[in-house]
């Protein structure tokens, strides 16, 4: 009888967290190429909180997809920062409704107390900055994956 393969293990909608600019970096890795319009964006001050419903590709899934021969899957997740005290942005018009931001990276600027910024590198020299009282961030899967309308993983030349 042979081990079990990773890609024969079930399934699960993704619900992490990030704390950590290691767990940060494991988050952003997922969240690259991920698609959003700035009406799926809201930040609530009162809660502290801002929050995306994205359409990301589904990185984790992508070898399993090559070696079965099915096609790539994107799904909408919730991105989640805690602890946000003030937002801006740059290179994005909150006001068309036609344009599509797609994330490249996250990372967090931090200070020694723990609070700092964290920063969505976007597409097209575009970025949000949220400053924050710590680094509390969380992704979770909301729909069941769908074939990636594309038909192609993102590559990123160089």
């Amino acid at each position: 009888m042979a081990d079990a393969t990773f890609e024969e293990g079930r399934e699960a909608p993704l619900n992490l967290g990030a704390e950590t600019s290691e767990d940060l970096s494991v988050l952003s890795s997922l969240v690259q190429d991920a698609v959003f319009t700035p009406s799926e964006m809201a930040w609530r001050p009162r809660e502290h909180r801002f929050a995306s419903l994205i359409n990301r590709f589904r990185w984790e899934d992508r070898v399993a997809a090559e070696r079965r021969g099915r096609p790539y899957e994107r799904v909408q997740s919730l991105l989640v920062i805690n602890t946000v005290l003030g937002v801006s942005s740059q290179g994005v018009d909150r006001t068309d409704k036609d344009l599509v931001l797609s994330i490249l990276d996250m990372s967090f600027e931090a200070r020694k107390d723990g609070s700092g910024h964290l920063v969505l590198t976007l597409a097209g020299d575009g970025a949000l900055r949220l400053e924050v009282e710590a680094l509390d961030v969380s992704l979770k899967d909301v729909t069941r994956p769908y074939v990636a309308p594309s038909g192609k993983a993102p590559r990123h030349p160089g």
